[in-house]
């Protein structure tokens, strides 16, 4: 821990040297705005037919921070995501619903936006669905073919690879490496090459009433063709930060930048930043492995969202994280224990000067949390320094005012890892009256050294979302 009389106000302004890894330059590079103080940041939002699952749910909790620490660096952010409400699997998923497809997707819309209320994940300043902008597609395919970029067959169009002679800069794929049936599917599409990729799908009877008509027949948009689109029409030619996860380097994001840069002669973004998987007990999340989980999963397990949160924060965003239920289990006790840590602050604290210790603690400890921060977003170096900043606060005596400073510091903190709890939670008479019973029945237990009894008391208010703590002051409670 930095130590000293550091003044935070004065400090944080010389550490604005943030770098952030580019996929594109396959190096770390120091951050700045391409125009003003404004970033433009697109992710790449969810295919809205199921549920999404936890590994893609760690991509959007490092965008989210991504985007937090933005702003606590003071830059204005905005952010653009999509959504894919059109293509094979959503088509599909009406159709055997039974509902057309707008309903379809729009119950998965839902579902996904609450998942991330409850993870803390901020909305974007625009949502926007594919359905909405082919207006804007058409008019990129036929730029793309109007430039010799693509051609018609009679299954839609294709976006030619071998025109770009840029392609796999991304990536660092060599086209002459690709493999059919490994990195690049093969079809029964009458293409001219085998990595040739469909910016237009030919309507067929598999599609229903999914259509919409153009100059080249009826039909739909291909995938790739939809983020081009979208992030062109609200970001501009070129924008700063383009997000997702490794698994979108290859196709996806090297067929944005191929469909993008012949009409603009840009890379489409000049940070490309990527998120890492998720694996579960060792294993790439399938169902195959009984090792797929929604938030929904979690939560019947008595696992918090924000406790998710913690776990994904714990590591650095592009490092593989393995989850398991005893790690998510030791997050969720350390992210308690943070919480009550809190709670402590809040009860007594009052504004007013604090004490030079407290003052020097909460300054050092938010510079090195920046210094932390700055360096490609190293979320767990940044964790260890609250860890610190809250042991060597719980060393010291604290007077009201050096408890509302710390109460101050902790905001900061948050501000970017959003996970602690700041709401008081209304207790209904009817609940505190059985949790106080509960209690009392719990206290009496362990008097006559019934531990197995107390245990199980104490187990039946942690599923009511009662956390108890013993202090020599008594028994204190409160819900989570």
């Amino acid at each position: 821990m930095i130590s000293g009389g550091f003044k935070t106000s004065f400090y944080l302004t010389l550490l604005t040297m943030f770098k952030l890894y580019n996929t594109l330059t396959r190096s770390k590079e120091a951050f700045s705005p391409l125009s003003g103080n404004e970033v433009k940041m697109y992710c790449c939002g969810p295919t809205v037919y199921n549920y999404a699952h936890i590994g893609n749910l760690r991509t959007y909790v490092f965008e989210d921070v991504l985007r937090r620490y933005l702003k606590f660096k003071s830059f204005a952010v905005k952010e653009v995501m999509n959504l894919t409400d059109v293509d094979d699997k959503t088509i599909k998923g009406s159709r055997e619903a039974g509902v057309p497809l707008a309903e379809f997707t729009e119950k998965y819309t839902k579902l996904f936006f609450e998942d991330c209320s409850k993870l803390n994940i901020e909305k974007p300043e625009v949502v926007c669905k594919a359905t909405e902008h082919i207006k804007e597609m058409v008019e990129n395919v036929e730029a793309l073919l109007n430039k010799g970029f693509a051609y018609k067959t009679s299954d839609g169009v294709y976006y030619k690879i071998s025109s770009f002679k840029e392609y796999g800069q991304l990536s660092h794929l060599k086209l002459e490496n690709l493999k059919v049936g490994a990195r690049v599917a093969a079809d029964e599409y009458e293409k001219e090459g085998v990595s040739d990729f469909a910016l237009w799908k030919n309507w067929t009877p598999d599609d229903g009433d999914v259509y919409w008509e153009t100059s080249y027949g009826k039909g739909r948009p291909g995938w790739h063709i939809e983020c081009s689109a979208m992030s062109r029409k609200y970001l501009g030619d070129y924008f700063d930060i383009h997000c997702g996860g490794v698994d979108l380097i290859f196709p996806h994001h090297e067929n944005e930048i191929a469909q993008s840069q012949p009409l603009s002669a840009k890379t489409l973004a000049k940070f490309w930043v990527h998120g890492e998987h998720l694996l579960v007990d060792g294993k790439k999340m399938a169902k195959r492995f009984k090792n797929f989980y929604t938030l929904a999963d979690i939560e019947k397990k008595s696992y918090s969202p924000l406790s998710l949160r913690y776990l994904y924060i714990s590591s650095h965003y592009r490092q593989q994280l393995n989850l398991t239920f005893e790690a998510l289990q030791n997050s969720q006790n350390t992210l308690e224990g943070l919480q009550r840590f809190l709670e402590n602050m809040k009860d007594g604290m009052k504004k007013g000067k604090p004490s030079t210790e407290i003052e020097d603690n909460v300054d050092a400890a938010l510079v090195e949390f920046q210094a932390n921060m700055d360096d490609d977003l190293d979320t767990p170096l940044a964790l260890a320094v609250l860890h610190a900043f809250v042991g060597n606060v719980n060393k010291t005596a604290l007077t009201p005012a050096d408890k509302f400073t710390v109460v101050e510091a902790l905001k900061k903190f948050d501000s970017v890892f959003a996970f602690f709890n700041w709401e008081e939670k209304k207790v209904d008479a009817k609940l505190k009256k059985e949790v106080e019973a509960l209690i009392a029945k719990r206290e009496a237990a362990r008097k006559e050294k019934k531990f197995k009894e107390a245990d199980e008391i104490r187990q039946k208010l942690s599923e009511k979302g009662v956390v108890l703590e013993d202090t020599s002051q008594g028994v204190k409670w409160r819900l989570v």
